[in-house]
């Protein structure tokens, strides 16, 4: 049994989804929305893949994989920014941090 693209674009919708609802729902946890902003991008590169595949071209595995690179470095740059916030304020809650607008 061949996987359709419309199979590949109904799992990026039910993963964008669970993204978005996750943000929104939890507006308390900056790891829970980071988690939920990659499966946003991760939803994005399914599409981007498939579209690629249907129509026999490179152009939307190479967007996939620019993707890939920016969530990673913003992965990485959060994680960082949230780990020395948590030193000294002991919290991760996205009400305490408002005290970092400047």
């Amino acid at each position: 049994m061949a996987v359709s693209i419309i199979d590949y674009f109904i799992l990026s919708a039910i993963i964008f989804t669970i993204g978005v609802a996750g943000i929104f729902i939890n507006r308390r946890n900056l790891i829970a929305i980071l988690l939920c902003i990659e499966l946003i991008l991760l939803s994005v590169n399914i599409n981007f893949i498939a579209s690629a595949m249907q129509r026999d071209q490179l152009e939307g595995q190479i967007f996939a994989i620019f993707i890939l690179t920016v969530a990673a470095a913003e992965a990485a740059i959060g994680l960082a920014i949230l780990v020395i916030y948590y030193r000294n304020k002991n919290t991760i809650t996205v009400d305490s941090a408002n005290q970092l607008k400047g």
